[in-house]
């Protein structure tokens, strides 16, 4: 995969100094962070150093957690998505997510990709159809359930159904894919998918990717943020910081001292 040794991309997204509270305990520290438009980014770190609550910071999925509380700001569009005054519910259509265990609804397929759209209102059928297909097509399914589409979902593989969680989340047209570890309950030629998946998507939309993987980290992003603690480490190009980085901590995860 070609990387690109200087980013012109403009940045999409930003954390200005993110912090984030479970109760007393303090998960994130001051993370300031930039994202580059159709670029993928990838959050490496051992387990429990912060990367997945940074993630669900970005459309703000940790309000769905009690007592979370967070400081700073995360700036999308020119806004602060953390203030109180902004629709959650429309921040997330830009800013969509795809778990790290597929959760399809126990509807059809088609339904669950026609699920967003529904409920943000478009009723034109037609106009429906024509999004699904698109969507499952961008998430590469198309060809495996364009003749069973009314079929349940639940009853397509894992890989299979990762691959519809990913469409359901384009139905919407987002500008940013979010993906938690999307491929740690997958098989090798499943997670072959995925990654191959992604590097088609950055073509247009922004990928953030948490990755406990770091040989996929390698194959599949453009820059890599290495996690430690709550606290952002070190970030560069993905070549640059598997072969040269700066950090002693970062050396010392990516060669397997820790971690």
């Amino acid at each position: 995969m070609t990387k690109n040794a200087e980013n012109t991309h403009d940045t999409i997204l930003q954390t200005r100094d993110l912090s984030l509270f479970y109760g007393d305990f303090q998960a994130l520290h001051e993370i300031s962070l930039p994202f580059a438009e159709r670029q993928v980014t990838a959050l490496i770190g051992p387990s429990g150093c912060g990367k997945s609550s940074f993630l669900r910071c970005l459309n703000r999925m940790n309000d769905l957690t009690a007592g979370t509380r967070s400081e700073g700001e995360v700036v999308f569009e020119g806004k602060n998505i953390l203030e109180k005054k902004i629709d959650v519910v429309s921040l997330r259509r830009h800013i969509g997510m795809v778990f790290q265990k597929p959760n399809p609804f126990p509807k059809s397929i088609y339904d669950n990709v026609a699920y967003g759209l529904v409920v943000n209102g478009i009723k034109n059928r037609s106009v429906v159809a024509a999004r699904v297909e698109k969507s499952l097509k961008q998430a590469a399914l198309w060809e495996e359930v364009k003749d069973r589409l009314n079929k349940p979902a639940l009853g397509l593989s894992g890989g299979q159904q990762q691959r519809l969680c990913i469409a359901r989340a384009l139905a919407v047209e987002p500008e940013i894919l979010l993906m938690d570890e999307p491929a740690s309950a997958l098989d090798p030629i499943a997670t072959q998918k995925i990654e191959e998946l992604v590097l088609e998507l950055k073509e247009r939309y922004t990928i953030i990717i948490v990755t406990h993987n770091m040989q996929q980290a390698a194959r599949v992003s453009d820059t890599t943020a290495f996690f430690y603690m709550g606290k952002l480490v070190e970030v560069g190009d993905t070549n640059t910081l598997f072969t040269n980085p700066v950090k002693k901590e970062t050396e010392d995860y990516i060669t397997g001292r820790f971690g």
